[in-house]
């Protein structure tokens, strides 16, 4: 399972299967992530891809999409290999 996929599918089981978005859809203004869910999803990124997501990568634009969570992973394990 790619990363985009694997994350659409956690976000899917959260907030439920028949819930339809796109993978460049604003997860947060459509509602369905709040800031306590975003935890959930931060801890389940860093388990799920083995990287360690410091403060200074809270940043909204890091994780408001699957697109730009898969951007924000990839930069992560690249840095890791690296």
């Amino acid at each position: 399972m790619d990363i985009k996929d694997s994350v659409k599918t956690f976000l899917q089981q959260r907030i439920g299967e028949d819930t339809n978005f796109s993978f460049d859809d604003d997860i947060f203004k459509l509602g369905l992530v709040n800031s306590l869910f975003a935890l959930e999803l931060v801890v389940f990124l860093e388990k799920e891809f083995s990287i360690t997501i410091e403060n200074e990568d809270l940043d909204l634009n890091n994780f408001s999409s699957v697109n730009n969570i898969e951007k924000f992973i990839r930069k992560k394990t690249q840095t890791v290999v690296n």
